[in-house]
């Protein structure tokens, strides 16, 4: 069955969509029906208001920002689509946001949490400012756009006596998994975002909300630097460019995707991997009433020690140094 129109009639909000990945994944929401509100705050300074296709956005000066760039070429496509210039991490703007998609097209079903930033640094020389930053925009934005939607979809639910359509598809990272030494900040916030994804995902289940994240790798404006020395093919499809992405989010988006709540995956150059739950890898019992720090250094080291030899000779085979 196509998924063409499986959105029809439905209404999605994307955070951080003026450029990259939420670009990508407001079109690919908007080639499948829905109608979009296009959030980005790049571009805010020009004056540009939020309005609403009623009023002419898309015209004259609003047509320079980012938002409304992309929300013209939704509505260019024949979708709809409205602009919104809010800072997500303030509660005020967030809320005014999740407004403005029920003041315009009187619905909310989807919102897509990709609003982010990056100041990279080592721990040792990272600045109050550059840590309160990314947590900020990453893991507050997050927060602040499903508090909002959250309430609706639960006020919307006990109206109507039973669940109704609501998905929110949050945006973490492998960083939070590898820990990406220079990013100290950005892995904190994308740990934090898998921990408010399980458990919004918990709360919201009963009211027929899903939630789900996605760890993308894509070439974009703010991983130019981690992917510098990976050129893209000069024929073909760059496996990073972010419309591998878009249509994960798009099938997270749909009535198909109603069993899936609680997840994360990794989406990437036509690759998608589940994430399993953190489980035990290895259990130490003492022989005694207590363990005792001498106990622990004859149970634990030996076997830190040999995980250690392991994982290195498995490095080494990997990068195809094994020695005969």
């Amino acid at each position: 069955m196509s998924a063409q129109g499986c959105l029809q009639g439905r209404t999605a909000i994307v955070t951080g969509a003026g450029r990259g990945l939420g670009r990508a994944e407001a079109l690919e929401l908007g080639r499948l029906g829905a109608r979009v509100v296009v959030n980005d705050v790049a571009g805010a300074g020009q004056g540009a208001p939020s309005g609403s296709p009623a009023t002419g956005e898309g015209r004259g000066r609003a047509a320079r920002t980012p938002a409304e760039q992309v929300a013209a070429e939704i509505r260019d496509a024949g979708g709809e689509a409205v602009a919104h210039h809010g800072d997500v991490a303030d509660l005020a703007q967030a809320r005014e946001l999740v407004r403005l998609a029920l003041d315009t097209f009187g619905s909310l079903e989807v919102l897509v949490n990709n609003a982010g930033i990056l100041r990279d640094r080592m721990v040792f020389s990272m600045s109050e400012e550059e840590w309160d930053a990314v947590v900020r925009v990453h893991l507050k934005g997050h927060f602040a756009t499903t508090h909002f939607a959250a309430a609706h979809w639960r006020a919307a639910a006990k109206a109507a006596g039973g669940p109704v359509y609501g998905r929110i598809v949050n945006t973490s990272s492998e960083a939070f998994l590898a820990g990406s030494p220079g990013q100290p900040n950005y892995a904190a916030a994308k740990g934090g975002i898998v921990g408010l994804t399980t458990s919004t995902a918990g709360a919201l289940a009963k009211y027929g909300v899903t939630v789900n994240a996605i760890c993308p790798r894509a070439r974009t404006r703010m991983t130019e630097d981690v992917f510098q020395g990976i050129e893209a093919p000069a024929d073909g499809v760059d496996p990073l460019a972010p419309e591998h992405v878009s249509p994960l989010v798009g099938y997270l988006a749909s009535p198909a995707a109603a069993r899936i709540n609680g997840q994360v995956l990794v989406v990437h150059g036509g690759t998608v991997a589940l994430l399993e739950r953190p489980k035990v890898a290895a259990k130490f019992d003492t022989g005694k009433d207590m363990f005792t720090v001498e106990e622990l250094d004859e149970r634990l080291t030996p076997y830190f020690a040999e995980r250690s030899a392991q994982e290195n000779f498995a490095a080494v085979e990997v990068l195809g140094l094994k020695k005969d």
